[in-house]
């Protein structure tokens, strides 16, 4: 398990910045040291570390005006490259942003990590000029709207909450919300007073509900990773509901819990998967979803 932490210690700084310069120093031949700025004393710090401490993933914030935030030093270990790592750094930064009034972000990227951060939402400067050279850099502005504050690939999360509404009307009856998507956890959130019963507690048919339409929600986007066609259904359901639902409920439903297999669907194949979803009120478990979808492969 991991988790986001503010270093503090002088140990955790050092572990902090020896990632920095390990990742982003040492294949250039930089010396230790070069890895720091005049700007770190002023900015925000952020970095991921497993039960062990070990650190995973750093990452740092400062602000060039009180309307521009910038994100700088973004390394991942290259052991764990591919765990969604970067986008945790991301979104842990511009929470801080935005909590501090920013209105726009900017990053400076490398040529090879210009797809990661497009996927995260930020948008290439039509003047940005790179110069020749391995440590070429790009500059990338995200600009917050309602919409980018979902972390990872914004723009496909308010198609699928668009199709939700158009397709799905009991959706926007519960209102049922993408609250997050990260590439392997897809959050949604609902209004309790909308599924309210007679207890003033949610109904259990809207718990099930929410519950399955995250988990088509995670399906749906994945397909869309993968660049596969297919029409997802449901072919079994079971819940159990521990508590009552006393606050707007929370579900999210995780990447690595799918069981199956997709590329049944590279052979025309109908594809059979595996998805659970929890169900969380006032950060209490609930209930837990356990749906097997069929995602139906197109027929000539």
């Amino acid at each position: 398990m991991s988790q986001i932490i503010t270093p503090e210690t002088p140990e955790q700084f050092a572990d902090y910045f020896h990632l920095r310069w390990r990742v982003l120093r040492e294949p250039f031949q930089r010396p230790l040291g070069s890895e720091q700025d005049e700007y770190d004393q002023l900015s925000h710090h952020r970095m991921l570390v497993d039960d062990d401490g070990k650190v995973l993933a750093v990452g740092r914030l400062h602000f060039n005006s009180p309307e521009e935030a910038q994100i700088r030093y973004m390394a991942v270990d290259p052991d764990e490259r591919g765990q969604g790592h970067g986008v945790a750094i991301i979104f842990a930064l511009e929470t801080a942003a935005r909590q501090e009034g920013a209105q726009q972000i900017v990053i400076n990227s490398r040529k090879e990590t210009l797809g990661f951060y497009e996927k995260c939402g930020y948008q290439l400067n039509d003047d940005s000029a790179a110069v020749g050279g391995p440590q070429a850099e790009y500059q990338l502005r995200k600009t917050f709207s309602e919409v980018n504050r979902i972390i990872y690939r914004p723009e496909w999360c308010a198609e699928l909450q668009n199709e939700w509404q158009q397709k799905i009307p009991i959706s926007d009856a519960m209102a049922i919300k993408i609250h997050q998507y990260t590439g392997r956890v897809f959050e949604t959130r609902a209004q309790l007073s909308r599924n309210i019963n007679v207890h003033n507690t949610m109904f259990a048919g809207s718990i099930y509900s929410q519950a399955t339409l995250t988990c088509w929600g995670l399906l749906h986007l994945q397909l869309q990773e993968r660049g596969l066609p297919g029409s997802i259904v449901l072919a079994d359901g079971q819940i159990k509901y521990r508590k009552p639902v006393t606050e707007d409920p929370r579900a999210l439903a995780k990447l690595a819990d799918i069981q199956g297999d997709f590329s049944d669907l590279e052979q025309g194949q109908n594809a059979h998967l595996l998805i659970r979803a929890e169900v969380l009120s006032e950060e209490r478990p609930v209930a837990e979803f356990t749906g097997r979808f069929v995602v139906l492969a197109p027929r000539d």
